[in-house]
């Protein structure tokens, strides 16, 4: 592939990444939307012709490994995994 052909994909890369992004927000903006009105309504389930809007909380629980390495290091250290990747970035 020549040097003018990888430019060409990055470009078409770029626009289509900048698409997707725009699109993100839009779908976002449209979620907002859609919660505000529930707000409005005092409601967490919401039909709208052949749709069901579901918006509920969510309890979660989950490990803290942050603490758990400042209280334990060596324990932490002892079940740490090392993983490999490989990254792919543009610059320019």
């Amino acid at each position: 592939m020549s040097t003018v052909e990888i430019t060409s994909k990055i470009e078409k890369l770029q626009e289509w990444e900048r698409l997707i992004e725009e699109a993100k927000q839009e779908a976002e903006s449209l979620r907002d939307e859609i919660k505000a009105e529930m707000l409005a309504r005092n409601t967490e389930e919401l039909t709208s012709g052949k749709f069901i809007v579901r918006w509920t909380s969510v309890l979660t629980q989950r490990f803290d490994s942050t603490k758990f390495k400042k209280d334990l290091p060596d324990v932490y250290t002892a079940y740490v995994k090392q993983t490999a990747s490989r990254r792919f970035t543009i610059s320019g």
